[in-house]
């Protein structure tokens, strides 16, 4: 038994990998499923295509490495954060469709508990915002909403969970219910300091405790899988949200080291150490990862749209008929037009935290066309981390901040993309050999404590660069078209 399973459950689709002794993937499949928006800033999944798509993923990956699964050690689970699922103790059905991390529904509830003065009290016990981003309010949103569920829930028919909860749950048969310490430091009803829930935050949105995962370690015992979904039992010893697990596969291990994924969204990192730094700049303080009770923090910031832009000139505009087509049209692009577009379509995060915000596109001429729209939507990418990167060096401050910025993600993956980052932030990007490194991440935790894998350090001696992007923009370029980015996010915010 030298492999390891690695779940990837996303936001659009479900991927399984198979990793072999020395972590190197040999095989993977990937299935989409269907995103359901039912009102305008909602966005919702069928708790069963999760599943579904999991379990089917998993055996096809099995295959296609030409395994059983008595070849596989462990599995290990990475998942979409803050999506929050509600199901049935008894039959595993959930009682309504999960909400996703993306979904702005509870921006107005938001708003009262910060009217009512309650974001500094949530925000020294869990290190995040009242925003609608986080479970917690989505959670009280179908108590409210489906007709018993707070009742049911008092009773202990029901169960929360993040998706890492939901598919442990089913992958056990029922047997475990448990998340692990970086998912629900992601929930708003995690005291990050105490490791444990908030009594006081669950009175504040009526969450019945009952109902609530067990909080256990990264790398923990989690239970083992039902004989009959691979062949055999297999122990679950690896969990984390995305993009902890990503930091650790980034062998982002020291404080001051920094990392940024581009999938859906754009996620930055910051390994702050075992003391969790309260930003000043509306920065996220959250659990990088916990190994042996012991958790390390980071600061984060989040943005919301980054890959997704993409998808948005493929489905929306459909200007283009695949990602891998932006790169020459933004090459096209009139130089002396100076189009941006801020993709604030469900809303604006870190360090703006504004749900109610939508896109805008600014700059527009005669001559605009598909060109000028793909290389606006590529750079806004680079200015937000730009903002982000700003407000994480101000938190940082005199800590000795890594210049350097390690990468990964499906967009890491243009190298368009990645100069530009490096120009407009004037910092070197650095991007691995290994480009999945939230699977990797996921992997490495679940091998390590099976005890096929090498510890931290040893881990961390293996990371190894496939290209650094060196900036080459000139001074006043850059101060030019920040200075434009700059104006068009004070327009945005302003209406």
């Amino acid at each position: 038994m030298t492999h390891i399973l690695a779940i990837d459950q996303g936001t659009t689709s479900s991927r399984a990998i198979i990793l072999d002794a020395a972590m190197r993937p040999i095989a993977s499949a990937q299935e989409e499923f269907a995103q359901h928006y039912p009102d305008s800033g909602w966005v919702e999944h069928e708790a069963d295509d999760l599943w579904s798509t999991t379990a089917a993923t998993c055996r096809a990956a099995i295959e296609k490495a030409g395994i059983t699964g008595a070849d596989v050690a462990a599995i290990g689970i990475t998942n979409q954060r803050e999506t929050t699922l509600v199901w049935d103790r008894h039959t595993g059905r959930a009682i309504h469709r999960a909400i996703v991390w993306q979904d702005r529904r509870t921006a107005d509830f938001c708003k009262v508990l910060r009217d009512a003065g309650h974001e500094e009290m949530v925000n020294a016990r869990t290190g995040l915002l009242l925003d609608p981003y986080f479970s917690g309010t989505k959670l009280r949103w179908i108590l409210d909403n489906v007709e018993g569920a707070r009742e049911k829930a008092r009773a202990g028919d029901l169960l929360f969970g993040t998706v890492d909860s939901f598919l442990i749950w089913k992958l056990t048969g029922g047997k475990t219910h448990a998340t692990d310490a970086t998912n629900a430091a992601r929930t708003l009803l995690y005291d990050i300091r105490k490791g444990r829930w908030s009594a006081t935050i669950c009175d504040l949105l009526d969450i019945p405790m009952e109902m609530l995962p067990q909080v256990r370690d990264s790398a923990a015992e989690y239970g083992v899988t039902r004989a009959d979904l691979f062949g055999r039992e297999i122990p679950i010893l690896g969990v984390a949200g995305d993009q902890q697990a990503a930091t650790v596969g980034q062998a982002c291990f020291q404080p001051g080291m920094l990392k940024s994924t581009y999938g859906t969204g754009c996620f930055a990192l910051l390994n702050t150490g075992t003391t969790p730094v309260v930003s000043q700049n509306r920065l996220l303080t959250t659990i990088a990862y916990q190994l042996d009770g012991q958790p390390t923090y980071a600061l984060e910031g989040s943005i919301f749209v980054a890959g997704a832009v993409v998808q948005w000139l493929r489905d929306g505009l459909k200007i283009i008929r695949e990602a891998g087509e932006t790169q020459p049209l933004a090459d096209a692009a009139d130089p002396h037009q100076e189009v941006v577009l801020v993709p604030a379509f469900t809303g604006l995060g870190a360090p703006y935290w504004r749900p109610d915000c939508r896109g805008a596109i600014f700059g527009l001429t005669r001559g605009t066309g598909p060109a000028e729209l793909a290389r606006a939507a590529l750079e806004s990418v680079g200015f937000q981390t730009r903002d982000l990167l700003e407000a994480m060096r101000a938190d940082w401050a005199g800590q000795g901040t890594q210049a350097v910025l390690r990468v990964d993600g499906g967009m890491s993956a243009s190298d368009w993309t990645m100069q530009f980052l490096a120009d407009i932030l004037d910092a070197p990007v650095d991007r691995p050999q290994v480009l999945e490194t939230t699977a990797l991440g996921a992997a490495w935790l679940a091998g390590m404590r099976a005890g096929i894998y090498p510890g931290q350090e040893e881990f961390a001696k293996g990371w190894a660069l496939e290209r650094q992007f060196l900036p080459t923009m000139q001074p006043e370029i850059r101060a030019r078209k920040c200075a434009i980015w700059s104006r068009a996010i004070k327009a945005t915010l302003s209406v």
